[in-house]
């Protein structure tokens, strides 16, 4: 896991998707684009999952957050693919 500052280049609209898992069978789902906070305008950009109540907060293009990062992968057909949900994150600035 990681957790580190980051601004928020933009966010998805919030969508619901099949779920085993939750009561009602869907759960909320959108992305978020995170750039390393404190970099150039060439540092690294990461596209993260939020899911749940998580995908429901708005956040707007330039916030400062914190967010903690959880990193998987997993296989597909024969292929590797990497997933980055966000465990937790919150705003500190708003721009």
């Amino acid at each position: 896991m990681k957790t580190n500052f980051f601004r928020v280049v933009s966010q998805t609209e919030a969508s619901y998707v099949p779920s085993q898992k939750t009561e009602g069978g869907q759960l909320a789902k959108c992305m978020i684009r995170l750039k390393e906070f404190g970099g150039s305008k060439y540092g690294d950009e990461l596209v993260c999952t939020m899911l749940g109540n998580k995908a429901l907060c708005r956040f707007s293009e330039g916030d400062v957050v914190m967010a903690s990062l959880r990193f998987q992968t997993h296989e597909v057909n024969g292929g590797c693919y990497q997933d980055i949900l966000v465990n937790d994150i919150v705003k500190l600035l708003s721009r």
